[in-house]
């Protein structure tokens, strides 16, 4: 409703968007408590919106008479003006504010936060939670990025091909950074927040069901993240504990959002672009295949060194060294790890403990003990305080 109200308005008035949103759902608390929810609730909120909508256009309840004016002359808009609320605008108009976000002017954590804010539905606590700081700087974030579209007057408009062109990186970079963000999550001591990434792969299938931006890089993403949701329940235990991939339950895998997977991996692989979300992809296939074949970990090893040649990044750099040991051992894969120079990063000593197992347990320990004091999330200490036990020593 955000979305399709602020295409009505424009990103000048998304308060007035947010207002008339806010005070349709709050007519719900009240009237539902009285009366019980109504056998549609999703018409009724879009009924109420509608009309609340039409109020505020002749009234100007929220805005003033000369906003409601220069909205009016501006932009056509009467009393009369219909809310269209129709599945194909509501998904047009989600479509078109990720891009509006997307603006150059907007810095990347803004943008991430405000696609969590308006497109998502999420507070600014949840927001704050996810991302481990405070209410008060997510507050100022989003406020300095609806202030940038403002000043840059960005339409919410259906994105043109040139558009798509310029900010189709963007938009790609704040989904993946959403569903990381949920996937690898330790706010709320929760290492796995399905919710983040659910709403990042319902946004990134906006992109490849539509018929403009529906680009190789998009299904690669979306392929991406429907191997790794295709692993979610058996990533943790009934604890809520992290479940390493060795041991994961195979049985547990989604073998539809596998299938899936490889169908988006398949369409992407068909244009001229390799980008890193392809490559990724890639690598996450393989880890849906259950057996160790012979060629498993060759080709991802293969993979990530054609990732780390296009995108390097310190956590891509740490997960080839333990496929390097898969495939030329744990000796040689520790020397590769010491070219890393990682030295405030805990993946990176458990990864070095991880290696040392089995061949020197004294200085596997060591760097167990290290990662221990480099971490605050439970989960992550309950799996270093695993591999302490595994040793024989008490974590």
């Amino acid at each position: 409703m955000v979305a399709v109200l602020c295409s009505l308005f424009g990103l000048q008035h998304i308060e007035t968007a947010e207002d008339i949103v806010s005070d349709t759902f709050l007519s719900a608390a009240e009237l539902w408590g009285l009366k019980g929810v109504p056998g549609n609730p999703v018409a009724w909120l879009y009924t109420v919106a509608k009309n609340k909508t039409k109020n505020h256009l002749k009234r100007g309840t929220i805005f003033d008479q000369k906003v409601s004016r220069e909205l009016q002359s501006n932009q056509g808009l009467s009393e009369e003006t219909e809310l269209d609320l129709s599945d194909k605008n509501i998904n047009d108009s989600q479509l078109a504010m990720m891009f509006a976000i997307c603006h150059p002017a907007v810095n990347t954590e803004a943008q991430v936060a405000l696609s969590l804010n308006l497109l998502c539905g999420f507070g600014i606590q949840e927001i704050a939670d996810a991302f481990l700081t405070n209410k008060e700087v997510i507050y100022k974030r989003i406020q300095r990025a609806k202030e940038k579209l403002r000043q840059e007057n960005a339409p919410v408009a259906y994105p043109t091909v040139k558009e798509i062109r310029e900010r189709m990186d963007a938009v790609l970079s704040t989904l993946y950074l959403l569903f990381n963000e949920g996937y690898y999550s330790f706010s709320q001591n929760s290492v796995l927040r399905k919710e983040l990434c659910w709403e990042a792969m319902r946004l990134c299938h906006f992109l490849v069901t539509n018929e403009v931006a529906n680009t190789s890089s998009a299904n690669a993403l979306l392929s991406l993240m429907c191997f790794h949701a295709s692993r979610f329940e058996a990533r943790l235990n009934e604890q809520g504990e992290l479940i390493l991939y060795k041991d994961q339950d195979t049985d547990l895998w989604d073998q539809a959002l596998i299938d899936r997977g490889r169908f988006y991996l398949k369409t992407a692989f068909t244009g001229k672009e390799i980008s890193k979300y392809h490559l990724e992809a890639a690598i996450a296939s393989w880890h849906t295949i259950k057996e160790d074949v012979p060629q498993k970990w060759n080709t991802v090893l293969q993979l990530y060194d054609q990732l780390l040649l296009i995108d390097y990044s310190p956590m891509a750099a740490l997960n080839r060294v333990y496929v390097y040991s898969k495939v030329h051992g744990k000796k040689q894969a520790i020397r590769e790890a010491g070219s890393l120079k990682v030295t405030q990063n805990h993946f990176y000593f458990t990864l070095l403990g991880k290696l040392y197992e089995g061949v020197d347990n004294e200085m596997a320990l060591a760097q167990f003990h290290k990662a221990l004091t480099l971490t605050t999330a439970d989960a992550e200490k309950q799996v270093i305080r695993a591999h302490i036990a595994s040793l024989g020593f008490k974590g």
